[in-house]
């Protein structure tokens, strides 16, 4: 990977994790690991205005971390899986054990 691409996949990532950090869109995309949700579910489930609730999802849509899908007169809410496995598997490497540690020898 160039160092452009590098630095790009890096920055996307980096974006996506602050979207995530927002505890109500932490929220939002741990109930949606579950099922569908449509605006109407989420606004029952955590107490919070509409407006708010629609604010995140469009957030997280165009963070890339969900999708809308129209069913009938509603709008349904898909997690994006493969955005959320490319930032576990950034994370989990960064978190394994490189085996014994290295140090670069300063010049």
């Amino acid at each position: 990977m160039s160092v452009d691409a590098a630095r790009g996949f890096a920055n996307a990532v980096a974006g996506r994790l602050k979207v995530l950090g927002e505890p109500t869109r932490l929220e939002i995309v741990r109930r949606l690991a579950v099922e569908d949700l449509c605006t109407c579910h989420l606004v029952d489930e955590l107490g919070i205005a509409q407006p708010l609730i629609s604010h995140h999802l469009r957030v997280l849509r165009d963070a890339g971390i969900v999708r809308s899908e129209p069913c009938g007169a509603f709008t349904y809410y898909v997690l994006e899986r493969p955005v959320l496995s490319e930032i576990a598997e950034l994370l989990g490497g960064l978190a394994r054990d490189p085996g014994s540690l290295r140090r670069r020898p300063c010049s």
